[in-house]
């Protein structure tokens, strides 16, 4: 069954460099439809005014659907546009400092790249983890280690908290995911790159919500 505490199965990181047959809003907008529950933005070459900028016109297609926007890493763009919340990794802004300065955050992520980090206080605060990446991936190089199946496994028998799947993520493995205990996928190019994204998220979304319901 979906986590109360992240009732979100369907996650899409979007870029603009990533949508490779449609505009970025075209394609979120087409992902909502097909059953995206939750979207970060991630820009990682723009300056903060660009990225608000770009935040600014997908918060508009988020709200019309009534879908949680969260923004990657830049807590001015996240503040500034009133996102839903935010995703770190260990080289940005630690969890307890946007708490201590952003206190209307309502979803804050945090990328688990070592097992060691499951005891420090980061993941204490965090809302959600992000497990990154559990299969390699071209969209993101910036890494430590491939997670895989067994890592997924390893990481929920040590924390209860809301588990965010991301890295390479395919209608392939999505059952094999949830089945290791993740609560969510993350997908980026299953969904930017597709030359129908509707269809796309409604086909990851059913095989999801299916996993879920075997469980």
């Amino acid at each position: 069954m979906p986590n109360s505490e992240f009732p979100y199965q369907l996650y899409l990181v979007i870029s603009e460099a990533d949508c490779k047959n449609s505009h970025y809003l075209q394609v979120a907008e087409q992902a909502i439809k097909g059953g995206v529950d939750i979207i970060q933005l991630r820009e990682k070459n723009l300056s903060t005014e660009q990225y608000i900028a770009k935040a600014i016109r997908l918060k508009e297609i988020t709200d019309k659907y009534n879908i949680p926007l969260i923004i990657n890493d830049s807590l001015e763009t996240a503040m500034s546009v009133n996102a839903f919340g935010i995703h770190v990794g260990n080289n940005d802004m630690t969890p307890t400092e946007i708490r201590s300065v952003w206190k209307g955050c309502q979803s804050l992520g945090y990328s688990i790249e070592f097992i060691e980090q499951l005891r420090n206080k980061e993941t204490h605060t965090a809302d959600c983890l992000g497990i990154s990446p559990v299969f390699n991936t071209a969209t993101k190089k910036d890494t430590i280690r491939e997670w895989g199946l067994d890592g997924i496994t390893a990481i929920r028998s040590l924390t209860t908290k809301p588990l965010i799947a991301i890295g390479n993520m395919n209608g392939n493995n999505a059952e094999a995911v949830i089945k290791a205990g993740a609560d969510c996928v993350a997908v980026v190019s299953a969904i930017c790159s597709a030359p129908n994204p509707e269809k796309a998220a409604y086909e990851l979304k059913n095989t999801i919500l299916k996993s879920l319901q075997i469980q």
